[in-house]
């Protein structure tokens, strides 16, 4: 049966949350040709009889955003055929993935957390969902809850992510507008898109330009809608994820800063857990960062519970916009 062309496009976020939820659903979890065929977000561009290896190319990148949400993603072995990667269980083990024994919350913290959840469509599945759970019992999957036809209201990713996403999956040059901070102006970039990577909660775009040369664009500075240009490229060797990936890191090491932080305070907490902080001897914070102006926007909205010793590029950009904010409150 040829895939579903004319059902509307499945957003990402739908189709990350619905995979969580259906492996939740298995206690022996799905095989990829189940979840492919089955789960909203695969089943509508599914080929019984055809090549999907697009399809599972997505479904191994899909893979890689939840584990790095922190979603205990399994694999499990078939017992009579180790070795098969067709055969292989996905499953998520409720037991690694629910809230320990001992948390738990406040009358006020349900109440706010009971209003976020009212930001999802639930109580019902849609028709689509019903068909795809109905496909797992015909193969013998037992779901414990009716849970494939959630999906959320809510958009996590930035605007430029699904345009930047399906011209990776054609591998075609995508043209958009860029603003970097400073800049009164946005130039307009022309760039083959490489990957879409996620470092340190934020979603970053891999490319080369014309010449070759390697960019990453933060895509929350993308700020116009993404063309393609007409042009295609080939695969360039290499997992191109994994260098991207390498080189944000890389920058993320070489910037370190020195704060002091008023003890007790909601900043001491915060940043004291952020990855790679150390406590100096002085007691200052030693921290690492990407990107100068994030920082300085994270740190400046602690008011007067942090002082930047160093960089002075940092310290600067922090005085600057806690000054600027003083200004506009002026009376």
């Amino acid at each position: 049966m040829p895939p579903e062309s004319s059902t509307a496009k499945v957003p990402v976020e739908e189709r990350l949350f619905s995979l969580v939820l259906a492996l939740l659903a298995t206690e022996n979890g799905l095989t990829k040709n189940e979840i492919l065929s089955t789960v909203q977000g695969y089943r509508q561009s599914y080929d019984h009889s055809g090549d999907n290896a697009n399809l599972e190319r997505k479904f191994e990148r899909d893979k890689d955003d939840i584990r790095e949400l922190g979603v205990p993603l399994e694999t499990v072995q078939a017992p009579g055929d180790p070795g098969n990667n067709q055969n292989l269980r996905y499953r998520i083990p409720r037991g690694a993935y629910e809230l320990p024994v001992d948390v738990s919350f406040s009358a006020e913290e349900t109440t706010v957390l009971n209003l976020a959840a009212m930001v999802w469509r639930e109580g019902s599945l849609s028709a689509e969902s019903r068909r795809a759970l109905l496909k797992l019992r015909s193969l013998g999957v037992t779901a414990d809850e009716p849970v494939l036809g959630y999906a959320p209201r809510v958009r996590v990713r930035d605007a430029a992510f699904e345009p930047l996403s399906a011209a990776l999956e054609k591998r075609a040059w995508v043209r958009f507008s860029y603003l970097k901070p400073g800049e009164s102006e946005a130039r307009v970039r022309t760039v083959k898109p490489l990957a879409l990577i996620q470092h340190q909660g934020r979603w970053h775009l891999y490319a080369h330009d014309d010449e070759g040369v390697s960019k990453t664009f933060l895509l929350r500075r993308v700020i116009s809608a993404v063309s393609t240009t007409g042009k295609t490229f080939e695969p360039l060797e290499g997992n191109q994820s994994e260098l991207a990936l390498a080189e944000l890191e890389e920058v993320w090491n070489s910037h370190v800063a020195f704060v002091e932080v008023e003890p007790g305070s909601d900043a001491h907490t915060r940043l004291g857990k952020r990855r790679g902080t150390v406590v100096a001897q002085t007691g200052e914070l030693e921290l690492h960062y990407s990107d100068v102006n994030i920082f300085a926007d994270e740190l400046a909205g602690f008011g007067p519970e942090v002082l930047v010793v160093s960089p002075p590029e940092l310290r600067a950009a922090v005085i600057a916009r806690l000054e600027r904010t003083a200004a506009d409150h002026a009376s």
